[in-house]
């Protein structure tokens, strides 16, 4: 990749972050949709679900008095949530540049339109990590008390997630021709990838058909890795983990449990090869 390209992946990447930065109504969006959906799904449910995590003789799993309840459960969902949503929804500007004509003429620049794909990808990615970001600023709310190990752990995280979903984002939109058409494809693929990716139930106890989708649902591959860091930084005891794993925490693949870089290659896998096929569509030209 020559220095040329570099720099037009830079300015398509700085464009997108200058775009998001200056719309205050998404900056906000991003902060307050989780916060409802927290405290409105978290808490009507947590009730109903008690304590996920009890211990014959001696009540719920907790450490200095934080119990694993539901709420804790679904908060790594949450962000996940955040993320996919911005990642996927970034696809639309790609459809907004071409009905304004503001992709022909980046298209018609002396820069390969690989380039094009990458800089739009990164760029999505990046703002759907921030967003991401934003709420752990809310981890109060679900008992999830934040660390710096944690959040650093968590970054990188969220970015190869993010960037695995934008690349899918991008290629829908590289193809799309209206904004209400990408609109309704995106309802159609994010929200069963999201609902059916393990974000807000455990997976355990699972229809056959269910959990054939969810080991097939990239996304899941997604999720885990990110509960997974935010319960293993709660402090808590090694029994507690091991009856967390029981109830559902981690996956299995071929009768097998994946650990968290297993999770990582095969979302890295599948950016991978959702960012190429973004830069092909791209390369047929417009």
């Amino acid at each position: 990749m020559t220095w040329h390209t570099l720099q037009a992946v830079y300015i398509i990447w700085r464009r997108d972050m200058v775009r998001w930065w200056r719309d205050k109504a998404r900056i906000i969006s991003a902060l307050t949709f989780p916060v409802i959906f927290l405290v409105v799904f978290g808490n009507g449910l947590s009730g109903a679900m008690g304590p996920l995590v009890e211990t014959a003789g001696t009540g719920p799993a907790s450490v200095g008095g934080m119990a694993v309840d539901y709420k804790q459960f679904i908060f790594p969902g949450v962000i996940a949530m955040n993320i996919f949503f911005a990642s996927i929804f970034s696809g639309i500007s790609v459809v907004f540049d071409r009905e304004f004509g503001i992709l022909k003429e980046v298209l018609v620049a002396p820069v390969s339109r690989g380039a094009v794909a990458l800089g739009k990808t990164l760029g999505g990615a990046s703002v759907a990590t921030v967003q991401g970001t934003l709420v752990l600023l809310i981890a109060p709310l679900a008992g999830v008390e934040l660390t710096l190990g944690m959040v650093l752990r968590l970054w990188p995280l969220m970015f190869i997630g993010a960037f695995a979903m934008t690349s899918m984002g991008v290629a829908l939109g590289s193809r799309m021709k209206s904004v209400e058409g990408f609109q309704a494809v995106n309802q159609f693929i994010a929200f069963p990838m999201i609902f059916l990716s393990g974000a807000f139930f455990p997976m355990r106890g699972l229809p056959t058909w269910m959990e054939i989708i969810v080991k097939v649902n990239p996304a899941s591959y997604a999720v885990d890795p990110l509960r997974r860091t935010v319960l293993e930084a709660q402090g808590l005891p090694a029994f507690v983990l091991n009856r967390l794993a029981e109830f559902g925490l981690g996956l299995e693949l071929f009768g097998r449990p994946l650990e968290v870089w297993h999770d990582v290659l095969i979302v890295l896998g599948f950016g991978i090869v959702m960012n190429a096929l973004a830069m092909y569509l791209f390369s047929r030209g417009e």
